[in-house]
């Protein structure tokens, strides 16, 4: 982070930030739905035209360090496109809902300001994805930069501004707040009226105990299962492909995979020719030795990198053609630090007997790093999909998927687009589904008389009543 400032000018500088959102709110408070929507849609348009985004997003990667520019650019055309597609033709202004038969009707309001708090590992898509959700609801939008993206922060701001001033509307319904610092940070969501905070467990922390009302994530760790019914080759090649997008900088990545051991030797052969790499164990010492210091923090220099890199880092000799490396384990938790989230293109493997195990194992390593985010499954057995779902303590399962790709919406499933995945409670969150638009509202609730609903005693409590 940048240095500290002196905190009264701190506070002044965000105040200010925070007026002028909130008179830009003002000001487009009343728009029509048809208004509304054709923002979005502009707003959408400038940060997915392909001269912009592949310029942008090979910019993020540079700035950042992190990830694959390709990876980015896709990750941009999907998430914004597919935000844009989610809200496209629902109502967001005025009356939501008219149930006569309960003499209710439901109006659509904005909440005002809101404080973003966006992660470096997503830092392309993310402030676009947040400003179309801000402007869907009329609200006005502060994003907060992680320290190591501001300068794609302020393109994507730049980008935004934009468009609303070229089209009539208040620029200041999108700030970027510039020189960021964590005490811009923490001030930022002592103001706002709600915020959404995606990025590293002590600001989500932090937000939660603002005092404001928040949206946060949690930790992710997610642990896919691959049973004896899966199609090997299939599952290898999905495996593959989440792991290595743009690195493993999603938390929905696979950090660890149980495998059932009839088909363990088969398994690992196949991730082995989608290019994994399973270390001995000499080799499982020293990578462990180079990903995190003595303290157990995770080495910053593996973080979103290359295979090619992290074995340098390690000190391994990684053979040409290989994406992703592969550590067996046994254990879980505290000196088990291959149990954790990692992300890095770095995957655990366990071994399991029956598939009661492998539930075991999901609940163990999710409550040790990661409760309440995901698990997956590779499966040809329906009945399993429904028992994992019943016995697992995750917001989301994704069955025969890609799960970074998966996780928070694609093409190819019905979950929302979203760069905010909430975890529940068990993770510390207020809410389980994937964040969106819909989470950006509060909701005037207008109540007629109707005819009594009032039901006999003998209709709610039937023979309960003449019992003792």
């Amino acid at each position: 982070m940048a240095e500290t400032q002196d905190p009264a000018q701190v506070q002044q500088y965000i105040t200010g930030l925070v007026e002028r959102a909130r008179k830009a709110q003002a000001k487009i408070e009343l728009a029509t739905q048809e208004q509304v929507d054709e923002m979005c849609t502009r707003v959408a348009w400038a940060g997915v035209r392909p001269d912009f985004a592949k310029e942008y997003t090979e910019f993020c990667s540079q700035e950042t360090g992190l990830g694959v520019p390709a990876h980015k650019f896709a990750k941009q055309m999907t998430k914004i496109k597919g935000a844009l597609r989610d809200m496209k033709g629902r109502k967001s202004v005025g009356v939501v809902e008219d149930d006569k038969e309960k003499g209710i009707i439901k109006i659509a309001k904005p909440v005002g300001v809101i404080g973003a708090l966006t992660p470096v590992t997503n830092a392309e898509a993310t402030p676009f994805v947040k400003a179309i959700s801000a402007i869907k609801t009329r609200n006005a939008i502060i994003l907060a930069p992680h320290p190591k993206a501001q300068k794609t922060n302020d393109r994507a701001v730049a980008q935004i501004r934009g468009v609303l001033k070229k089209h009539g509307w208040p620029e200041d319904l999108v700030i970027g707040i510039e020189g960021i610092t964590l005490d811009k940070s923490k001030e930022l969501i002592k103001q706002v009226d709600l915020i959404l905070a995606t990025g590293g467990g002590p600001m989500v922390k932090a937000a939660y105990s603002s005092g404001r009302p928040a949206h946060g994530v949690g930790a992710g760790n997610a642990m896919i299962i691959v049973d004896e019914t899966a199609d090997l080759k299939d599952a290898a090649d999905k495996i593959m492909r989440s792991k290595t997008f743009d690195h493993a900088t999603s938390c929905s990545t696979e950090n660890s995979l149980a495998i059932q051991e009839g088909i363990y030797d088969r398994m690992i052969k196949e991730l082995e020719a989608v290019g994994g790499y399973l270390c001995n164990a000499e080799e499982k010492a020293k990578l462990q030795k180079g990903m995190w210091d003595e303290k157990g923090a995770l080495n910053r220099e593996i973080v979103a990198q290359s295979a090619e890199k992290i074995a340098k880092v390690a000190g391994l000799n990684l053979p040409k053609g290989k994406s992703f490396i592969m550590v067996e384990e046994t254990g879980i938790g505290k000196g088990f630090p291959f149990s954790a989230e990692k992300l890095s293109v770095t995957m655990t493997l366990y071994k399991y007997k029956e598939f009661a195990d492998a539930i075991e194992l999901v609940n163990r390593i999710t409550t040790h790093s990661g409760p309440g985010h995901s698990c997956g499954i590779h499966t040809a057995n329906e009945l399993r999909v429904k028992e994992l779902s019943h016995k697992v303590k995750v917001s989301r399962i994704m069955v025969r998927q890609p799960q970074c790709l998966a996780n928070s919406g694609a093409w190819t499933n019905g979950m929302p687009m979203s760069m905010t995945l909430g975890c529940g409670t068990w993770g510390g969150n207020s809410t389980s589904s994937n964040v969106t638009w819909e989470h950006l509202l509060n909701y005037t609730w207008v109540s007629y008389p109707i005819p009594s609903t009032q039901p006999s005693d003998i209709e709610l409590f039937g023979s309960v009543m003449y019992e003792d």
